[in-house]
């Protein structure tokens, strides 16, 4: 008789914590990494032209992966599919401006406003329910964040401006492959996204066009194949697990960043950097696990 409780709670802390989608989350946020490092250091370039690059690249795999299964390309929810990509790449476009005006650590640090919009989004339009101890959890990470920024003189209110906006759009994204939902292949989501910021950026990148030199043509592709690889785990992620509980596991492409910045950038950090580390490592594991500690505990 008291094997069958014991299997029922081991099932239910199953349950809250999502090891799949915690899986998918950590090679997104490597794979973004990895992106965002190398179109730092291609930032001599148009922001909009690394927009078409990133997306080309990205679309043109998408598009032979889903012509080899036979994937339908247009999908059944379009307008939710639409409405991604048109966000999708607002948020893409004005992260590369960002990218261009901030330091590499601070740029990603201040875009991982983005779950908290995404989980107060998610709360009006997805009727998904918060837990007031988790948003101290959010409230946790989003100090981090404030610790990694610092004091930096460097931070610019052009900049902050196009990092606050790109966080409010990537976190209706959020909400939006949510809604989507498991009715749509990721490849079929992905797909629209890079079509569409393909089309956009190549057309607003023509009349500021830099042609790249040499080596660049192949640094390019690789911006493409790491944003594909990244896109689509993160993707894989939103449709299987709760947007509240998903989106706060980006921010440990914070902490990579940080790691980026010093060792490749040479960016220096001080002690409320390391702080911060902690503080975002804390409110992200927090808010991951509270649901399976609840469920274990009844």
């Amino acid at each position: 008789m008291s094997a069958k409780p014991s299997s029922v709670q081991i099932s239910s802390a199953s349950e809250g914590v999502n090891w799949k989608a915690l899986g998918y989350m950590v090679l997104c946020t490597s794979s973004f990494t990895a992106m965002n490092s190398i179109l730092k250091y291609m930032e001599h370039l148009p922001a909009l032209e690394l927009v078409f690059f990133r997306s080309i690249t990205s679309c043109l795999i998408c598009f032979g992966f889903l012509w080899a299964k036979g994937i339908p390309v247009l999908g059944k929810k379009r307008g939710l599919l639409m409405a991604r990509g048109l966000f999708g790449v607002t948020s893409m476009a004005t992260f590369f401006l960002a990218l261009q005006e901030l330091p590499f650590g601070s740029t990603i640090s201040l875009r991982y406003l983005s779950p908290v919009f995404a989980a107060i989004i998610a709360v009006f339009y997805l009727k998904e329910h918060i837990k007031p101890i988790q948003w101290l959890f959010f409230a946790i990470a989003f100090g981090g964040v404030l610790l990694l920024k610092g004091f930096d003189l460097r931070i610019s209110t052009l900049g902050l401006g196009y990092v606050f906006i790109s966080a409010l759009f990537s976190g209706v994204v959020y909400v939006l492959i949510r809604k989507i939902g498991q009715s749509e292949h990721p490849l079929v989501i992905v797909n629209y996204f890079m079509f569409i910021a393909s089309l956009t950026g190549l057309i607003f990148a023509l009349p500021i066009w830099v042609w790249p030199q040499g080596q660049e043509w192949l640094i390019l592709s690789t911006i493409g194949v790491f944003g594909f690889i990244g896109q689509f785990f993160m993707t894989k992620a939103f449709q299987i697990e709760k947007t509240s509980k998903v989106a706060p596991m980006k921010y440990m492409e914070a902490i990579f960043a940080l790691m980026v910045g010093w060792l490749w950038l040479g960016e220096t950090y001080n002690y409320l950097a390391f702080l911060g580390i902690i503080c975002i490592l804390a409110g992200m594991l927090l808010n991951v696990f509270f649901k399976g500690i609840k469920n274990t505990s009844r």
